[in-house]
């Protein structure tokens, strides 16, 4: 119940959050799943609860699986109270899907759970701009687990993927595979603790950044200095991202960086008057871009540099405005 009241449902309205919701199917009359969640009178999320000792596979789920066919209901949760898995029928239509395209864990919260959680709140919930996401959630989701399978143990199609990189021509045999194994996992495992100490890295001079000093004769709330910053790789992602799309309109050489304390600013001409945007990715949970008109700033909740895409009519706006006003 905590959980729906964190997403903006009304949990004392029986007419939005239904417990123990009953509905006919075929010859079963009377079945009951947990709870229904309505917005503006449809029916929207049916949600089955186990107890959070048990670990949820799908045969918690039959009664989901018998709903979803007879109901509008476009969605459906099986939680334990701190595992949330999301299904929709993105494989076959009107037939829940056997895998979830999203899995919530309160024990495991990772950075862009707060932005696809968003999508199901009250307030934003949006059925279409959802099941478009469903479906790149899903392959992501599985992608991931497919990755983590041949990072703890590689497979034999893996090894000779990469030892056909590493020595090309070269024949995979027995002894081949045995020489490449060790290799590829202690590869696999030095990158991923290079990546991790990049991060915790960037943290820390977040967390304890360097007391910059502004150049004598600057005043400007946009002014900073790079010493004492680490601009992380999704920092400089975002940076090409918008360079890229600005650069349909302008040379992409007028476009730059420049990191401060609270946020990353990509700027024209390095002109700390000439925001194009701001990359506020400082939060371990939560990030926003920030796009301007005039000098007002508007922030776009994101949940990676790739998102910035979907800002291109804003940003293509402010480099228009820029532009014009420099000419004019």
């Amino acid at each position: 119940m905590p959980f729906f009241q964190a997403l903006g449902y009304d949990v004392f309205n029986p007419s939005e959050v239904i417990p123990e919701f009953t509905a006919d199917v075929g010859v079963k009359k009377g079945e009951k799943v947990d709870y229904a969640l309505c917005i503006d009178g449809r029916l929207s999320v049916l949600v089955e609860c186990k107890p959070s000792t048990i670990d949820l596979d799908l045969k918690h789920a039959s009664q989901l699986f018998r709903y979803f066919a007879t109901t509008d209901a476009r969605f459906a949760v099986l939680t334990n109270g701190v595992v949330y898995q999301f299904y929709s029928d993105i494989d076959q239509p009107n037939k829940m899907d056997e895998k979830p395209f999203f899995v919530f864990s309160l024990e495991a919260i990772k950075r862009t759970d707060p932005a696809i959680l968003e999508r199901f709140t009250r307030a934003s919930f949006n059925i279409d701009a959802i099941i478009a996401e469903a479906g790149r959630l899903k392959l992501e989701s599985q992608m991931r687990i497919e990755l983590e399978k041949e990072f703890a143990t590689p497979s034999d199609e893996f090894v000779r993927l990469m030892a056909a990189r590493v020595q090309p021509g070269g024949r995979m045999t027995a002894a081949t595979r045995e020489l490449f194994q060790p290799i590829l996992l202690n590869s696999i495992g030095a990158l991923i603790r290079d990546r991790v100490n990049e991060r915790l890295t960037s943290a820390l001079n977040v967390a304890n950044p360097a007391e910059p000093t502004l150049p004598e004769g600057q005043s400007d709330d946009m002014s900073t200095v790079e010493e004492g910053f680490v601009t992380t790789d999704d920092e400089i992602a975002g940076f090409r991202i918008v360079q890229a799309i600005a650069a349909r309109h302008v040379d992409p050489g007028r476009i730059v960086i420049r990191d401060s304390k609270s946020y990353c600013a990509i700027l024209l001409d390095d002109n700390n008057r000439k925001p194009l945007a701001r990359l506020h990715f400082n939060s371990p949970t939560t990030r926003y871009v920030g796009t301007f008109a005039g000098k007002a700033e508007t922030r776009h909740l994101v949940s990676a540099p790739i998102d910035i895409y979907k800002l291109e009519q804003q940003l293509v706006a402010r480099v228009n405005e820029l532009v014009a006003a420099r000419d004019g």
